[in-house]
């Protein structure tokens, strides 16, 4: 008698695979696997978002994503997000980029260059990144499209280039995580440098 499998068994995706986990595990910001409040604020801030958004970030987040990443477990008022689970936290009229277990589709990726970048092949301008968030809008789904137009409305403020353009490789690095530790460094010399 052959075995079965159950397809409800958890698929294990290392974090060297998980770009999303990567994403997502630069806001853990003590490292035990479970993102705070605080430290998606601290997250925030470190990449150089003022306190106002680093503050509607933390609640918006935190509490959109906490009961989500963490099945079978009770309400915590301390709205905890588990990084081994954020692929459990997938919106809606999202991109495509990350699959289901949160690893990053390559086709995906450059299918939004290849669609909406018009001006330049390698970079979206912001009537582009607006075309980008209405193609991927799905109907009637109003909580996915505010995070996705959020999502990529930060990233948009926080990176375009002084001519207005996101590069394909910051948003490149915004979805293996690297583009955080990025610009917390770059924020932290230029702090160091003032204060010099």
């Amino acid at each position: 008698m052959a075995s079965s499998v159950s397809t409800a068994e958890v698929k294990v995706v290392t974090e060297k695979d998980n770009f999303l986990q990567r994403h997502v595990a630069f806001f853990d910001r003590n490292k035990d696997g479970i993102v705070y409040p605080s430290e998606t604020f601290q997250g925030f801030r470190a990449i150089g978002c003022g306190y106002l958004l680093s503050t509607f970030a933390a609640v918006f987040i935190n509490i959109s994503l906490s009961s989500k990443t963490r099945p079978g477990k009770g309400f915590s008022f301390s709205f905890p997000i588990e990084v081994k689970n954020i692929n459990l936290g997938i919106h809606s009229s999202d991109s495509g980029v990350y699959d289901k277990d949160g690893r990053f589709v390559a086709s995906k990726f450059e299918e939004i260059f290849a669609k909406h970048a018009h001006t330049h092949r390698d970079a979206l301008t912001n009537k582009e990144l607006k075309e980008l968030l209405k193609a991927n809008r799905e109907p009637n789904d109003c909580r996915g499209g505010i995070l996705a137009f959020g999502e990529w409305r930060v990233l948009y403020n926080l990176c375009k280039d002084k001519n207005g353009l996101l590069q394909k490789e910051t948003v490149r690095a915004v979805y293996d995580g690297s583009l955080f530790e990025q610009l917390e460094k770059q924020r932290s010399s230029k702090t160091h440098k003032n204060h010099s």
